[in-house]
């Protein structure tokens, strides 16, 4: 696939964000609600086994809303937060709001040599919109983002789908089947993987751990 091709998805994002600001419409999360329940999922892929403070990359942070809710719950206090994404402008915003963060403005798939390794990585909302990508357009950028995000990853890695367990679907959405995700993880990822979707949203989150 064209790589430029799905790289038509970071305009999308930023003119959410040029229309409606450091909100979740901003980010495109259509409720607060499900953007905070989405947060408390993703979070929820660190286990509690792992004793002492640990490293996170918020791969696509947008405006560091992730941030925003650790530090509400008293999380950021032992977890180390680092910010990643493709676009200047959500970069910029958020070494504004956070000076103390690291972030990373980069493309994975051209610069993975740039990007350090962390012992947790979350995925929140990268995949659930394709918007003019065809589905199997979607799914190899899919595949080859998490192939690579998972190099850098020492524990596990968190990413959320659209289900197919809906009444409808959406064309602009990413509506992924669970067999052709578990095909996917099991030969080229790990086995050692969990699907969840017990939280009452059109989405499914998976945690995959080395």
């Amino acid at each position: 696939m064209d790589r430029k091709k799905y790289l038509s998805l970071k305009p999308h994002y930023e003119s959410c964000l040029e229309m409606h600001g450091d909100t979740h419409l901003g980010v495109d999360w259509p409720k607060q609600e499900t953007a905070e329940t989405s947060y408390r999922v993703m979070l929820e892929l660190m286990r509690p086994s792992v004793q002492g403070r640990v490293s996170l990359l918020d791969f696509g942070c947008g405006a560091s809303h992730l941030y925003e809710y650790m530090t509400r719950h008293g999380l950021h206090n032992r977890i180390e937060y680092c910010g990643l994404d493709v676009s200047e402008k959500f970069i910029e915003l958020s070494r504004r709001k956070f000076p103390s963060n690291t972030y990373y403005c980069l493309n994975i798939l051209d610069n993975a040599d740039c990007l350090p390794n962390f012992d947790y990585i979350v995925i929140n909302g990268v995949f659930t919109e394709k918007l003019d990508l065809s589905f199997d357009e979607m799914l190899t950028f899919f595949k080859d983002m998490v192939s690579q995000v998972a190099t850098k990853a020492r524990i596990g890695i968190a990413f959320n789908v659209m289900s197919k367990q809906v009444d409808w679907e959406r064309e602009d959405l990413f509506h992924l089947p669970f067999d052709v995700l578990a095909h996917f993880l099991t030969k080229k990822i790990s086995k050692n993987f969990i699907i969840r979707h017990d939280y009452g949203l059109y989405q499914y989150t998976t945690y995959v751990y080395k």
